[in-house]
């Protein structure tokens, strides 16, 4: 067996590359080379021997008349032709054996070349059709290197990158490192790796559910939504298909078995287990937990929820800034705002007064609201200028608006006079919110603010514009609702909710 048979089986067995395609890109990559040296003209034929193990590289001119030779690369007299072949006829083709050794450095480089791109364009066609069909796999692979896109990961035969923007926050790798992460695109060619991989992707969460809760795997329980900030949080909204399977369990697993195993690889990050439910409202409470809601009114048209807590709890219901909140709104893709009861007593008490004001005026609330207006106090603060701004206002209206200011802070001061009596205190000079009164931590940052989040994570506002328009009231939240099922076993990591 010569050493050039011996090269194209060695390579076929351990890249994976079809024989019969490696000899023809050895053919292509020879005959290349012979045209670059002899000119495009020259008709040749290259044609791999394989009992003997070589290439063999004919050359081939076409018989004409002594005097006719017009290109002696691609012709050749008759008498030369008859000194070779006696037989030979005008018009036939003579073949002549090309040594492939005289073709030179330059060929024999430009061949070499061929012969790499063929053989890495054959690769990357094998990679694309093994993993094509493997999107939204894991895979397991070892840490190789890093370059400014992200790390590569060996696969064996192949390599995959994990992006920057695909890691965990603060995870940190080094050279060797067992590393597992979801396929998220398969690139057909190209330079560098064609596996893309992540390891924040919220499938990736459904596909570790599916590996280690056979409940998941086999159709059972269904993950409805996922919503993560990885590294640190995530929820997962879960229903069960069977009336005697418990979701909530099924993926907690005996003494939170199943769920710490997802929770250790990644790296710690909290998973709360939410039972979806087809009320946005009853689903919208699951969601916020472990914070209990009290209230919640619905906006179908908006696609926005106003959700009340008591003072007490929103500091979970916002979350560590603003987490709890912002991962319920992703969860359930609606807008969600959150008010404390006594800081929605007052925004409904001053709805109440300019609902009053606008009837005095007989103008719509809408217009008071629109110029900027959002309490009794600002109207009677305000000029006269402002007041005309509003839309349907007219001096007669003005003044009975006026008037109606004076009746109406009159009323609220001799309210305010009969309280101090009764050792009572008025709604307008109640005690702070609990965003105010309650001190800073850790768990809400900004509480001093109804907590405004939208379903792409916009950062908390004020939400005190918008008021309740269409309302429906939360069932008290259970222990089964708002505390860990007895399963989880208070797990660290783990907070699940039915």
């Amino acid at each position: 067996m010569t050493e050039l048979k011996k090269a194209i089986d060695q390579i076929s067995k351990d890249r994976g590359i079809d024989r019969d395609l490696l000899i023809d890109t050895l053919e292509e990559a020879v005959r290349s080379s012979v045209i670059r040296k002899y000119g495009e003209n020259l008709d040749v034929e290259v044609s791999y021997n394989d009992e003997q193990g070589e290439i063999e590289v004919y050359q081939f001119k076409v018989v004409v008349e002594d005097d006719d030779v017009a290109d002696p690369a691609v012709e050749i007299c008759l008498a030369d032709a008859r000194a070779i072949d006696p037989n030979v006829a005008l018009d036939d083709e003579m073949g002549f054996k090309l040594t492939v050794e005289n073709l030179g450095r330059i060929a024999a480089q430009s061949a070499k070349q061929v012969i790499i791109q063929r053989m890495r364009d054959a690769e990357q066609e094998i990679i694309y059709e093994e993993y094509k069909d493997r999107k939204g796999e894991i895979i397991s692979g070892i840490i190789q290197r890093r370059d400014r896109t992200g790390w590569i990961i060996n696969l064996g035969r192949t390599e995959a990158l994990l992006p920057k923007e695909e890691q965990i926050p603060r995870e940190r790798y080094k050279r060797g490192d067992r590393v597992q992460a979801y396929i998220i695109e398969v690139l057909p060619s190209g330079r560098g790796p064609q596996i893309i991989v992540s390891r924040t992707h919220a499938e990736y969460m459904k596909a570790l559910f599916s590996r280690e809760v056979p409940e998941v795997s086999d159709g059972t329980v269904k993950i409805v939504g996922v919503a993560r900030d990885p590294g640190s949080r995530a929820k997962v909204a879960v229903v069960s298909k069977d009336r005697d399977v418990d979701p909530v369990g099924a993926c907690v697993g005996i003494r939170g078995s199943r769920i710490q195993n997802i929770v250790q690889e990644l790296r710690g990050e909290r998973i709360d287990i939410v039972v979806w439910n087809p009320e946005i409202a009853s689903y919208a409470a699951n969601a916020l937990s472990p914070a209990r809601v009290t209230r919640i009114s619905v906006d179908e048209d908006e696609k926005a929820l106003e959700v009340v807590v008591s003072d007490d709890q929103l500091n979970l219901a916002i979350g560590r800034k603003g987490q709890n909140v912002k991962l319920a709104a992703k969860l359930l893709g609606w807008k969600i705002d959150i008010f404390t009861e006594s800081r929605f007593r007052e925004v409904n008490a001053s709805k109440k007064f300019l609902e009053q004001l606008a009837s005095v005026a007989e103008i719509p609330v809408d217009n008071i609201l629109a110029a900027g207006f959002e309490s009794m106090e600002e109207l009677a603060g305000a000029p006269d200028e402002a007041i005309d701004a509003i839309s349907g206002m007219t001096p007669s209206k003005r003044d009975d608006l006026r008037a109606a200011l004076k009746l109406m802070g009159a009323v609220a001061a001799h309210t305010e006079d009969d309280a101090d009596e009764a050792g009572e205190t008025p709604v307008e000079d109640a005690e702070a919110p609990a965003e105010e009164a309650t001190p800073a931590s850790p768990e809400a940052e900004d509480a001093d603010a109804p907590a405004e989040t939208e379903a792409a994570d916009t950062p908390i506002e004020d939400a005190a514009q918008t008021p309740p328009e269409a309302e429906a009231t939360a069932p008290e939240a259970s222990p089964e609702t708002a505390n860990a099922v007895d399963a989880a076993d208070n797990e660290p990591g783990t907070d699940t909710t039915r």
